[in-house]
């Protein structure tokens, strides 16, 4: 077991000397300074995936409503992977590639902010709000896999995690979401 568990944490801190490396810091900025043109606007964050990454839209969302480190008041963001109602009723109603964009038709507004996360790139109900996204007029930040799949050329910045492991994958997502997480708590409230 000892072994296994060193081979998972140097393919883990390889991936992650990889995707950081290749995304630099330049990118995390560019999507921070998206998010507080956003947020200074007075406009939210919604934020869609699916599986692990429905997981990862949920924490983040509750970084920015709850709070990530510091005392301050509450962010506008909403995960789109919460509410049972909406997206059973949407895809029974409809479809399940509906789940997500029906919700932004509802909730989106020019100049909001859709992260959009899909470790393969190709979740056909995340690619579909990327699409209702922008033609709305928001700005969406795309979080996917070494590949990118279709998302990475529909969306206005897009961070890859230089890895086709899934679990790593979202290991550098998370990573990435608390350091611009941080970066917008920190130029917001000091």
């Amino acid at each position: 077991m000892q072994i296994q568990i060193s081979q998972i944490i140097e393919r883990h801190t390889g991936a992650f000397e990889k995707t950081f490396s290749q995304n630099g810091n330049a990118l995390l900025e560019a999507m921070a300074r998206e998010l507080l043109r956003a947020l200074k606007a007075g406009k939210k964050i919604l934020l869609c995936g699916n599986g692990g990454s429905a997981a990862d839209a949920q924490h983040i969302a509750a970084e920015f409503v709850g709070r990530y480190k510091k005392e301050r008041r509450s962010l506008p963001a909403i995960a789109l992977t919460t509410d049972t109602s909406v997206l059973t009723s949407v895809a029974n109603d409809y479809d399940y590639v509906d789940v997500f964009s029906r919700q932004i038709e509802g909730l989106g507004a020019e100049g909001d902010v859709l992260i959009a996360i899909s470790t393969s790139g190709n979740s056909k109900n995340v690619l579909k709000a990327v699409q209702c996204a922008k033609d709305k007029g928001m700005t969406v930040l795309g979080f996917t896999g070494l590949s990118g799949g279709l998302l990475k050329d529909q969306v206005d910045l897009c961070f890859q995690s230089m890895t086709a492991e899934t679990s790593h994958v979202q290991e550098m997502h998370i990573t990435a979401l608390h350091a611009v997480s941080e970066v917008i708590e920190n130029t917001l409230f000091g």
